[in-house]
């Protein structure tokens, strides 16, 4: 019998007592082998076989129709040669794993540890953990520390501990309410999770008002269905730094059923035009912090950098690389009141660089200045060191996205400076009919670079929403494209801005792309340029998708669109030149109202001259004037 006091333990490499050792506060043994001559388990067809404590034996066999469980309060889990293994879900959507029938050959361990249970919303998940701290420290008795090999373990910390999973639904490290280290483990979880609004099946989650959790060195993988690396819930404050976590899909159980209710939600909503079924992180919950500084992010799809509801929320990326390495997804993600930075940092994104899904999300993009990370340390409470603070370079951001810059389907505000450069196939502001304010100040060199010549799209929400199907809001829903022109609101004023308009506002820069107002309902595009030049075609659309209908099957036609030119309905297109502007015309534009100060400039490309009508009648173009109604703006060749 080997005895172990709660203090520093080595946890050894090899598969010996020893790994199963842990700090306690009072001494215990290494579990003993309870049946089986020379260790062996043998459970039988029909047969249910209870582990009463901690059992180590070197073959275990369970017959189809066997069932081998923990005491009531408590959760078994089967480790072989020092991995998790051999526990699945026992149905689609369920919460319970089992240890699946056959025979298991090594070193196993089968750990008894006091139950964890979490609800969320309607359903409650029997976690299970390598590693579970709250408070006071490691807790044995919660913890299935067969599961962690290697390294070191204290009350405090962790350091060079590995831990691995074939299983599902086996977390890494699960923090309540407790302040802990985790210096250089490497965590590999294969197989599928369940729910990553719970970090049911998660590598590491921080939970909790009292939970600062920080992650240095940590080399995290996953590859499953919401098999997510890092989740921080509750009011907890985790800090991710010099990383690298990296989650692949996979393999959706054959019936399951596409829904947005959260607690069942194994797969993105195709609705927000990606695919995929596990995003790399999660920050949810009321008051929650995530910051991820000098590490790399990436999702296969779905999603790298996540926020799902809650209030309060503050996502931040620091000198980091984020993405995808699918065709499909996003960096980031704003809903709610979530406050999203992203400084200094290289995002690689399939679809989008951020989803601003509103009602109040503020997202700012811009440079890693130490004035900047020195105020983001003292308020989120990152401990950075000054030795840390010095060593970390001041750096622009780049974001190169193989479709959309940034995508509204709510309301937000989002704010690009510094010298971000932002370079997308498409447009790099796609607002589906939403209330938007948008700023870019490229005084230190920002720049939009969209492929297609589109620098702000409008269309109206393409989202079909979910469909109730037995009570049950599924993801089978359907775009149709309307075949019918809009119809004239008269309660809504085109010429003049509101604060539910789509605006946008860009400083000290230079623009060369269109800007379109393709929604059909009451929405006005509101354009701000200050000290800018603009060349391109800004104007009112009839905004049409290349097909009739979009379902899962073609997601990815989702705010692709074709734009003709045409008057206002009740699209308004406002534009104020202010003082040192200058827009070149490049097309026919129809504006419903333009304001041009003393020292604008409106022009057309050499050659050619700029005429306007205002309510079809023919209008001089004068600096310091304002004008609205029926705006016409034509490009002539110079006779």
């Amino acid at each position: 019998m080997t005895l172990i006091t709660r203090r520093s333990i080595l946890i050894a490499g090899t598969a010996t007592a020893g790994a199963l050792l842990v700090p306690t506060d009072t001494a215990v043994a290494a579990p003993t082998t309870t049946k089986g001559t020379g260790g062996r388990i043998s459970v039988g067809a029909g047969e249910t076989y209870e582990v009463a404590q901690t059992t180590r034996v070197s073959m275990l066999s369970v017959a189809e129709g066997g069932a081998i469980v923990a005491p009531d309060g408590h959760a078994l889990t089967l480790t072989v040669d020092g991995v998790e293994s051999g526990q699945l879900l026992a149905e689609t959507g369920g919460t319970v794993t089992l240890i699946q029938a056959g025979t298991y050959r090594g070193d196993l361990v089968l750990t008894v540890a006091e139950a964890n249970d979490v609800t969320y919303e309607t359903l409650t998940f029997p976690f299970r953990q390598a590693l579970y701290v709250d408070g006071d420290g490691v807790v044995r008795d919660k913890s299935v520390l067969a599961a962690v090999r290697g390294g070191r373990l204290t009350d405090a910390v962790a350091r060079g501990v590995s831990i691995t999973s074939t299983g599902e639904c086996f977390d890494g490290v699960y923090v309540q309410d407790g302040t802990y280290r985790l210096e250089r483990p490497t965590i590999s979880l294969t197989g599928n999770g369940r729910c990553d609004f719970a970090g049911y099946g998660a590598a590491v989650v921080g939970d909790g008002p009292a939970t600062t959790l920080v992650l240095d060195g940590a080399r995290i993988s996953t590859k499953g269905v919401v098999r997510t690396a890092v989740i921080a819930n509750d009011g907890a404050n985790v800090l991710v730094k010099n990383s690298r976590l990296h989650t692949r899909n996979g393999v959706l159980p054959a019936d399951y059923q596409a829904t947005v209710e959260t607690p069942h939600m194994q797969s993105v909503p195709w609705m927000l035009g990606l695919d995929g079924n596990v995003r790399a992180t999660n920050l949810i919950g009321q008051n929650s912090k995530a910051t991820y500084l000098n590490s790399t992010v990436f999702s296969q799809t779905w999603g790298a950098l996540s926020v799902e509801g809650g209030s309060g929320l503050e996502l931040t990326a620091i000198n980091s690389h984020i993405g995808n390495t699918g065709e499909y997804g996003y960096g980031t993600y704003a809903i709610g009141d979530a406050t999203v930075r992203v400084l200094g940092s290289r995002l690689d994104v399939g679809s989008y660089a951020t989803i601003c899904a509103g009602p109040a999300a503020t997202v700012h993009y811009g440079d890693s200045t130490r004035k900047k990370l020195a105020a983001l340390n003292a308020k989120l409470e990152l401990g950075l060191t000054d030795a840390e603070l010095a060593a970390t370079p001041v750096r622009s951001t780049v974001v190169n996205s193989g479709h959309f810059g940034y995508m509204f389907f709510g309301a937000g505000t989002l704010t690009l400076d510094g010298g971000t450069v932002v370079n997308s196939e498409r447009a790099t502001f796609l607002n589906k009919g939403q209330q938007t304010a948008i700023t870019v100040d490229g005084s230190r060199g920002a720049r939009l670079n969209p492929r297609d010549g589109i620098i702000l799209q409008m269309i109206e929400l393409d989202d079909p929403g979910p469909v109730n199907v037995d009570g049950k809001m599924m993801n089978t829903g359907v775009y149709t494209e309307p075949t019918d022109d809009p119809t004239k609101d008269p309660s809504f004023d085109v010429t003049t801005a509101h604060t539910t308009d789509g605006a946008a506002t860009f400083t000290s820069i230079a623009l060369k792309g269109d800007f379109h107002n393709g929604v059909r309902t009451g929405r006005n595009m509101v354009l701000t340029f200050e000290d800018a030049t603009v060349e391109g075609v800004l104007t009112a659309s009839r905004a049409r998708h290349r097909v009739a209908t979009i379902d899962s099957s073609n997601f990815q036609e989702l705010g692709i669109v074709t734009n003709t030119p045409q008057p206002a309905v009740n699209n308004g297109v406002i534009v104020r030149l202010n003082s040192g502007s200058t827009w070149t015309v490049t097309g026919t534009s129809y504006l419903t109202s333009l304001t041009l100060a003393a020292d604008a400039t409106l022009r057309a490309p050499h050659g050619t001259s700029v005429t306007m009508t205002v309510d079809a009648t023919a209008t001089a173009i004068e600096p310091g004037r304002t004008y609205t109604g029926a705006i016409t703006l034509a490009v002539v060749r110079d006779q």
